[in-house]
């Protein structure tokens, strides 16, 4: 029997501070409470995965995924799970550093640039159900591989109306790259973040987002609620789920896990949804 494909997907938007890695963190972790094997790869020079996961000081890692991409590019061997770090909420990472920035800009001289993060992961996923790719706030040569690796994106959106607004480029970004690089590259949906229930921002959003992308994005149906304690959880290098357990974005994250599983699911189920 074939053993089954991991899904890669990539947790993507160009603006900052919509709850990305938030999403990429407690969605691994949720998968992870799940049964599922969950591999957090960090494609963010800034390094927020690593730190959200208790790796703060990655200048005293001894390979990041700068160095992997480095030795891939370059055709060195890599030993099976090189620089993999394994936290006890049950997820892997590939953990990021500074020098990912340098990355970036060699990359742009590197024949196949967009498919080093690719040729990474072909081995490197082996063994996992899902990979979750952390993505940098902008549409650089970092986050267009991850778009090259990925089997599908997952758009947080805070739900304020210019955050929507900036979806467009990002949408367009997504085409390109289908249309060139990855035409297998789907969207899973559009995450909305950050949902202040107390304003009307959250039901202005979803009607802008369902006028703007509804005939052709589907929206999840779980909201992640703006919470103090979510933001938290970086300092302390824990999830949502060990943090504050049985929250309402605890409970969110769980049910966005279940979500994103479900539509693996029919997509086995239904050949024609890729």
């Amino acid at each position: 029997m074939q053993e089954p494909k991991p899904k890669t997907i990539a947790i993507c938007n160009q603006k900052g501070g919509v709850g990305k890695t938030t999403t990429t963190v407690n969605l691994g972790v949720g998968l992870a409470r799940q049964g599922k094997k969950v591999l957090i790869v960090d494609c963010d020079p800034q390094t927020d995965a690593t730190t959200c996961l208790g790796w703060p000081e990655q200048d005293k890692l001894p390979i990041t995924l700068a160095g992997l991409l480095t030795k891939s590019i370059n055709e060195e061997p890599l030993r099976p799970g090189e620089g993999v770090l394994h936290h006890d909420e049950g997820v892997a990472l590939v953990p990021s550093g500074i020098e990912l920035s340098g990355l970036e800009v060699s990359l742009v001289n590197a024949m196949s640039r967009e498919f080093a993060l690719r040729n990474y992961l072909t081995e490197a996923k082996t063994g996992y159900d899902y990979v979750l790719l952390d993505t940098m706030p902008s549409l650089g040569m970092l986050t267009v591989n991850a778009l090259a690796a990925a089997d599908s994106v997952i758009i947080p959106v805070q739900a304020q109306y210019l955050s929507a607004k900036g979806m467009t480029q990002l949408v367009r970004t997504v085409s390109q790259v289908r249309r060139q690089i990855n035409p297998a590259l789907k969207v899973d949906g559009i995450l909305l973040t950050l949902v202040d229930n107390r304003t009307n921002f959250a039901r202005e959003t979803v009607t802008l987002l369902r006028q703007s992308y509804g005939s052709v994005l589907r929206m999840f149906k779980t909201q992640i609620p703006l919470a103090v304690k979510a933001a938290e959880t970086s300092a302390a290098g824990k999830s949502i789920f060990a943090y504050d357990k049985g929250s309402k974005v605890a409970v969110a994250y769980e049910n966005l896990a279940r979500e994103v599983a479900g539509i693996g699911e029919r997509r086995k189920d239904d050949p024609a949804l890729g």
